[in-house]
């Protein structure tokens, strides 16, 4: 499974590492993600989804559904 957000679309991206010295090496910053199941009432049942902190904070705002509908529009998702 890829390091991506299923609901935010948030990955992995790359930057620096900076030294004392400020030499510079390659270093990836990863989301933080958890594989969390939620409860979708409209159904009446568990979806089992890869969600960041942030996404999990939306989820919470505008509940499951909108935001399981708003991922497959913007292609996070292909189905839930």
């Amino acid at each position: 499974m890829a390091r991506v957000c299923q609901i935010t679309g948030k990955k992995v991206i790359t930057g620096n590492n900076v030294s004392h010295s400020k030499r510079r090496t390659r270093r990836k910053f990863y989301p933080n993600l958890f594989d969390k199941k939620f409860f979708l009432a409209e159904e009446e049942r568990y979806v089992q989804l890869r969600v960041s902190a942030q996404g999990i904070r939306k989820i919470n705002k505008k509940g499951l559904k909108a935001c399981l509908d708003e991922a497959r529009e913007k292609g996070f998702i292909a189905s839930y």
